[in-house]
Formats: C-alpha cells, sequence, structure tokens
C-alpha cells in the first residue's frame, strides 16, 4: 500500500462502510483485512491489541490505531490531501460545520437508526424476534430527527451545504439497511427532501462500490 493504510473488519459493518466510503472518496490504496479470516487463520497476538470492544472496526496507518470510524474518517480527511477535498470542508466555517453534523449524526440520528438496523434488517435474517415496542420507539425519535433535516434540505443541497462532505458520508451506512426494509423505507420516501437527498448520496460511485463488497461478503447474513 502506497500509504501504508489497513482497515479490519468486515463490509457488512457500518462502522467499517463508513471508513471505507471515506477511504475511496480520498482515493486512497489500502488493505482490507476482514476479521473473522483473520481471526481463523492468523491468531496472532497483534489481532488482540487491535480489536474494538464491538469487534467492528480497526484503523491502522502506521503506528496509529484508530477504532473509532467517525475519528478514523477525520483523521484520514486531515492527514491525505489526495480525492475529494470538500470531504471535510476547505475553510475553517465549512469544517464547523461538517463537525456539527458528525455530532449530530453520531448523538441524534445513530441511536434509534442503529436500533432500526438491527430490528429491521438484521434480526429477520439471523431468525431473532423483532421487538415491536423498540421499533416504534426508535421509528418515533428518528421520525423528528428526520423532521429536522427535511426542513434544513429544503435549502440546502446537502447537510453541510451545496458539497458532499463527511456530514452526509456518515449516513449512508445505516440509511441503506433502513430503506431495505418495506417500514424502514417509509421514513425517507415520506419526506420529499430527504428522500431527493438520499437518494443522491446512495448513488455515489464510492458507496456503490461498498455495497458490491457487502454483497460479496455479507458477514452476518453469510
Amino acid at each position: 500500500m502506497a500509504a501504508g493504510l489497513q482497515v479490519f473488519g468486515q463490509p457488512a459493518s457500518t462502522d467499517v462502510a463508513r471508513v471505507l466510503t471515506c477511504l475511496f472518496e480520498k482515493d486512497l490504496e489500502f488493505e482490507l483485512v476482514r476479521i473473522d479470516t483473520f481471526k481463523r487463520e492468523h491468531k496472532l497476538p497483534e489481532f488482540i491489541k487491535l480489536r474494538d470492544p464491538n469487534g467492528q472496526v480497526t484503523f491502522k496507518h502506521g503506528d496509529k490505531t484508530i477504532v473509532d470510524s467517525r475519528a478514523i474518517c477525520r483523521y484520514v480527511c486531515t492527514q491525505f490531501p489526495e480525492g475529494n477535498k470538500t470531504l471535510y470542508g476547505t475553510g475553517s466555517l465549512e469544517r464547523a460545520s461538517i463537525e456539527q453534523w458528525l455530532q449530530a449524526e453520531a448523538q441524534n440520528f445513530s441511536p434509534p437508526s442503529s436500533a432500526l438496523v438491527f430490528h429491521l434488517a438484521f434480526a429477520p435474517h439471523l431468525n431473532i424476534p423483532q421487538d415491536h415496542a423498540v421499533i416504534a420507539e426508535n421509528e418515533k425519535k428518528l421520525q423528528q430527527v428526520l423532521n429536522v433535516y427535511d426542513e434544513i434540505l429544503s435549502k440546502n443541497e446537502y447537510l453541510a451545504g451545496d458539497e458532499f462532505s463527511l456530514a452526509d458520508l456518515s449516513h449512508l451506512p445505516n440509511s441503506h439497511y433502513i430503506v431495505s426494509s418495506e417500514r424502514g423505507r417509509k421514513l425517507f420516501t415520506g419526506r420529499k427532501n430527504v428522500a431527493r437527498w438520499y437518494d443522491q448520496i446512495s448513488k455515489r460511485e464510492t458507496w456503490k462500490q461498498v455495497v458490491k463488497m457487502q454483497r460479496e461478503h455479507p458477514g452476518a447474513f453469510e
């Protein structure tokens, strides 16, 4: 690898998908080490040190190790000028806006959407009974978040302005799984501006490349 970048994890993981999309947007070469293969065939002590408690994503660049997917995206954007130069903003004001959205995604969007990803997308494939009370509760929370998004997206092309950025990218992995179910899809299609925004960001070649990897290595779905 030209930059010596390694990602440990499964593409089907939302955290891994977030990092892979960022790396593709930055047009960087990297090595993906799928955790299940790595664990089974290469029982190295280093793996234990690198492993995220959730077993989801670990990023290595030389001696640097990061296990939070959003922190990895920030690091990649600040360390490497290649590829998409507007991903983390080109000025301090743009970056501040993107940063606000990254925090909003992590604090407001991610908790209810992660619950829905599990119950709507993963549970049926794993033969786990769906908890309809949990689904209803998190649907309500996500609806409130998406109502705010819809208002903002009535004025902006993307969340942080007129350029695709980490603010949008960070929402892709959970959104992708939610819209894979009919019930979840309505949360997006029922809001005109959110529907337009998601349709736009999900058609990016970098994201389609990640989805292709997910289909080839479905992780929990195998």
